[in-house]
């Protein structure tokens, strides 16, 4: 395996990312392109991610982890990324790649990096493979729970008067709200709300793997309704739980190997 880490031109400025190849020559099994998880959220996910690209190059893959707008060492600020903007980095990145080869693209993403992958596979005109980790399936649900965050932090400090509805109340008059450490603006909070895994209209695969603290390891009752909506509309589907822990929301960092095992097997076998 080799690894390569360097920045893309883009608009504004470049974005980092990170190339792991497979060491044999000739053409790789297929393209990946890694969309991370929101906010802090990503950091806590950075070793889990790095762990499954190396496993992903030595099974022949070329893995690229993009930075997006705002995010890690790439150009701006976070509080003044966009979804449009995202969107665009997505489409960039899934360029520079089909520049390098014609192999088969798989979209890997981890959490709300699902609802831009998502997207974007509807937007083209082929199939295209995704990978989802422990999607987010509803964009306003997630930004209900980000928001607690900032709620939970104020409680602690005895500022915790009006709630939500104060929160909700300054997005909708274009105020930014600082939360944990990050700065959502107005703009990113409306495109959240609106946010939604769809079934894709050219197909290509899905593999959808989630980390299950049910002691049966069953997919939680969500995933599974909007399982059965995607399998209705013909989306090709494969779905599965593994037990571990929730790495992205650990105080600590931590590795779950069933899930990277899991990915490999499904990667692997879809490109087989």
């Amino acid at each position: 395996m080799a690894f390569d880490i360097f920045f893309i031109p883009a608009n504004p400025g470049y974005r980092l990312v990170q190339l792991y190849s497979p060491s044999a020559s000739g053409s790789p099994r297929g393209l990946v392109l890694q969309i991370a998880a929101f906010a802090e959220e990503m950091n806590k996910s950075r070793r889990m991610v790095a762990l499954q690209s190396r496993k992903l190059a030595a099974a022949g893959f070329m893995v690229l982890q993009l930075d997006l707008f705002g995010c890690g060492d790439s150009s701006g600020d976070f509080g003044d990324a966009s979804w449009e903007a995202w969107l665009a980095d997505v489409k960039l990145a899934c360029q520079w790649l089909q520049d390098h080869s014609s192999a088969p693209l798989w979209l890997w993403g981890h959490r709300t990096g699902c609802l831009l992958i998502n997207e974007v596979a509807r937007q083209f005109d082929q199939p295209v493979n995704q990978l989802f980790w422990q999607p987010v399936i509803s964009g306003k649900q997630f930004l209900q729970q980000f928001l607690r965050l900032k709620l939970a932090s104020e409680m602690m400090g005895n500022e915790g008067k009006g709630g939500m509805e104060r929160l909700r109340r300054d997005l909708q008059e274009g105020v930014a709200v600082e939360i944990a450490g990050y700065r959502l603006s107005p703009s990113m909070a409306r495109a959240l709300e609106r946010a939604e895994l769809q079934p894709s209209l050219t197909g290509g695969r899905v593999e959808w793997l989630e980390i299950s603290n049910r002691t049966d390891g069953s997919l939680s009752p969500a995933t599974n309704n909007c399982l059965k909506q995607w399998r209705d509309a013909g989306q090709q589907i494969s779905a599965c739980a593994v037990q571990g822990a929730a790495f992205w929301q650990t105080a600590e960092i931590v590795e779950c190997p069933e899930l990277l095992e899991a990915t490999l097997q499904a990667v692997c076998g879809a490109a087989a």
